[in-house]
């Protein structure tokens, strides 16, 4: 991070913090905002002290909704991805084939989550492989998931 980005960030932290705060007690505010209230306090304290940032129109997608990687930066992986076996979206209900974050409350996935099956978009397929990329990566990765 740059000292400019630091910089930025020790300036508006202080006002981050209290802003979450004021909307957090504010039950309108926090019932417009819910989970997510923490990124409009950051929006705000931004704004409030001059701090910049620059937009990218792609930078994030979120599987399922998007379909393609395209040019983004990062999967944000929210959204349960839930499909029938012929790759289409069953979503509000679980699938034959499933990939959500909630089925690992307990404890982290395996490793080798299998694949989706065809038909599922790119954004699925990618955020799955990554998955198992990470979990391969990650040394006695199945002692954490013996837990």
């Amino acid at each position: 991070m740059s000292s400019l980005r630091r910089e930025s960030l020790s300036r508006i932290a202080p006002t981050w913090m209290n802003i979450s705060l004021a909307m957090k007690k504010d039950p309108e505010a926090d019932k417009a905002f819910g989970w997510v209230l923490e990124m409009y306090a950051y929006a705000v304290s931004s704004a409030l002290h001059g701090v910049g940032n620059i937009l990218h129109k792609d930078f994030m997608i979120q599987p399922p909704w998007d379909l393609e990687i395209g040019d983004s930066f990062i999967i944000h992986y929210t959204y349960g991805c839930d499909y029938d076996m012929k790759g289409k979206l069953t979503y509000g209900k679980i699938g034959e084939w499933r990939f959500d974050k909630r089925s690992y409350e307990n404890k982290p996935p395996p490793r080798n989550l299998p694949l989706p099956p065809n038909g599922v978009p790119q954004s699925v397929v990618t955020l799955v492989k990554m998955v198992n990329e990470a979990t391969a990566s990650i040394p006695n990765w199945e002692s954490y998931a013996a837990e």
